[in-house]
């Protein structure tokens, strides 16, 4: 890949217009990359991420405590979970008190999927180092919280 500016064959107004619009193709670029190394697997890169987020928990959460922690927040997260629970890799359960709350869980079957995917296997995070890492997640930090 060329350099940002020639790839998209612009000129921006500043260094911080560039940095921004930079972010967003950068992370489009990193979306198509997780989405072709998803695809064998028959999930989505945001289904990885709430069998992840299951597996992590190690017990049954709300759907919300899922929301919450997701990198890419979806307004379709449900329609996600449906999808994992039609493909047999997580179990959903009504609250008794309070029939809206649902909790879910990661299953066999979806704890057997994350094995079998060895994400370290995109070679993009090693293309910078632990140090051009960290400063990186230093600058993304700064952007969010601005």
């Amino acid at each position: 890949m060329a350099e940002f500016s020639k790839e998209i064959n612009s000129k921006f107004p500043n260094e911080q217009i560039k940095a921004l619009l930079n972010i967003k193709f950068t992370a489009n670029h990193l979306d198509n990359i997780g989405n072709t190394f998803f695809k064998p697997f028959n999930i989505s890169e945001q289904q990885y991420n709430i069998l992840r987020i299951l597996k992590g928990a190690k017990k049954a959460i709300t759907v919300k405590t899922i929301k919450e922690r997701m990198v890419q927040k979806s307004p379709n997260s449900t329609r996600l979970m449906d999808k994992l629970y039609e493909k047999g890799f997580i179990e959903r359960t009504r609250c008794e008190n309070d029939r809206r709350v649902v909790y879910v869980e990661i299953n066999e079957k979806g704890l057997d999927l994350l094995s079998k995917i060895k994400i370290d296997e995109i070679k993009v995070a090693s293309s910078i180092s632990t140090k051009e890492a960290k400063l990186l997640n230093e600058l993304l930090d700064k952007f969010r919280n601005a």
